[in-house]
């Protein structure tokens, strides 16, 4: 079976070419982040929009060998061809932001602050050429104990990270919205067509 080769870092881009670009990796070089890169990547979450500008959000950053190790177990990766997505030995994240939710700020309707600090962070990550992962099924009583989460935070999702090891490409969706991996170990993601979603002034 031929691996599949890495996506290469993006070199310079613009905030559209980011976005569009991003895929999901869930396979990583053996490769650390510097740690500067993630401080930038979390300031992209923290300065993201926030209703009523509130801010409930706090994140964990995980990049110590020992406490990665430790959060790995509970999380569930790409149900749709399980196992086939978990990250293999050797490409597991390099780090995780964990994301929570200050429930004495907010204990409601903070899934829009969510939905906008992950996308800027994990497209942040990507103009650096850092691949990620968002994930929520995740086993939210190992991760609190592991990091020594307050009781009053709710751990909402992990964003793992690293270097890409594998490709990840857009399909035109068709009859399913299922992503598949071919033989070869990239990943193929239908997305629904412009002309299907996109409408000027009326449905």
């Amino acid at each position: 079976m031929t691996r599949s080769r890495p996506s290469p870092p993006p070199g310079p881009m613009s905030g559209h070419e980011a976005i569009v670009s991003r895929r999901t990796i869930r396979q990583y070089l053996a490769r650390p982040i510097d740690r500067e890169a993630l401080r930038r990547l979390v300031d992209a979450g923290r300065l993201a929009p926030s209703a009523a500008n509130l801010q409930p959000l706090e994140f964990v950053v995980v990049d110590e060998p020992e406490v990665r190790d430790k959060v790995f177990p509970a999380l569930k990766w790409a149900a749709y061809i399980h196992p086939n997505g978990d990250p293999k030995p050797g490409q597991e994240p390099q780090a995780y932001v964990v994301v929570l939710v200050n429930s004495k700020i907010r204990e409601k309707m903070y899934e829009y602050d969510v939905g906008a600090a992950v996308e800027a962070m994990a497209v942040s990550a990507w103009s650096e050429g850092i691949g990620s992962c968002w994930l929520i099924s995740i086993d939210r009583d190992k991760v609190q104990a592991a990091l020594g989460v307050p009781p009053h935070y709710r751990i909402d999702s992990v964003l793992a990270l690293g270097y890409p090891a594998e490709t990840s490409t857009v399909e035109e969706m068709k009859d399913s919205v299922r992503y598949w991996k071919n033989p070869d170990g990239s990943f193929h993601v239908p997305k629904r067509a412009h002309r299907d979603v996109c409408h000027f002034n009326a449905f």
